[in-house]
């Protein structure tokens, strides 16, 4: 009986710990009106020459938006992309997250994968779906022949998300964050330039196909990604499936998430891509 209860109040932990509850009641009475230390970040590299650094606080939505396109279309590399949006300062998620997640795998890979934003597994480690989603996400791959490791680009993945910092309690992305975001990752795709790619969750994929359905809708076909704010004739077939996170709560829609899969496997070899 010790034992069960043992094992339950651990698996209530770790249920809190990824919900990013992580701190427990003190003994001591706390001023909850007292502004609370943020977690430090990581330390910043010099900005590339060409990108603007700190973006005023103030900036609303609609000059929050502006001033990333700009950013985003001044960066020519993956890293002057990476110092722009660790130096632009307009979302107010960046001061609770500990590390900017920026990406993950190859960048020489043809397939690319884009998610929604980072837990607090990713959060911590500063790489995306590392958590227990992310190791599912990488046996799914795997099935059909890729890996973020892999060296040959015909076989690797490349990996990021819609946002680069961590909503706080690992809640949803807001519209306006997401908006802000948009014109970071649609250059973050145009840079590594995939012949397909994988639109990760409900969020991710309205966001790139610029639609109102829910992924049940959005899933099970191909379609075709165009930026939305980024000036930029790229259009790279894409599909959208179920966020590997949802299927470690609904196990029953696996089946769903392996018959995308097996379309994005066809779409591969059609294209001559990982073939073997």
């Amino acid at each position: 009986m010790a034992n069960s209860q043992a094992n339950l109040a651990l698996q209530a932990l770790e249920w809190y710990v990824e919900n990013g509850v992580d701190e427990v009641l003190s003994d001591a009475p706390v001023n909850r009106t007292v502004m609370p230390d943020l977690p430090k970040r990581e330390e910043t590299r010099p900005a590339a020459a060409n990108v603007q650094t700190n973006t005023p606080e103030f900036l609303g939505a609609a000059e929050a938006k502006v001033e990333a396109l700009k950013l985003a279309q001044g960066a020519k590399t993956l890293e002057e992309l990476a110092d722009a949006i660790r130096t632009f300062d307009a979302l107010s998620i960046k001061k609770t997250a500990t590390n900017m997640v920026f990406s993950d795998g190859n960048p020489q890979a043809k397939v690319m994968l884009v998610g929604e934003a980072p837990g607090a597994d990713e959060d911590r480690q500063g790489k995306p779906f590392v958590g227990a989603s992310g190791q599912l996400l990488d046996v799914i791959l795997s099935h059909i022949g890729l890996s973020r490791t892999e060296e040959n680009p015909d076989k690797a993945i490349y990996i990021s998300n819609i946002l680069n910092w961590r909503p706080p309690g690992n809640r949803t992305p807001s519209p306006a964050e997401i908006e802000i975001s948009q014109a970071f990752i649609e250059r973050h795709i145009e840079l590594i330039q995939p012949k397909v790619l994988i639109l990760c969750g409900g969020v991710s994929a309205k966001a790139l196909l610029g639609k109102s359905e829910g992924i049940t809708k959005l899933r099970g076909q191909f379609q075709t990604f165009k930026p939305l704010v980024l000036p930029s004739d790229i259009n790279i077939p894409c599909i959208a499936t179920y966020h590997p996170a949802y299927l470690l709560r609904t196990p029953a829609q696996k089946g769903k998430v392996w018959a995308d899969m097996l379309l994005l496997k066809e779409k591969l070899q059609e294209l001559g891509i990982n073939e073997g």
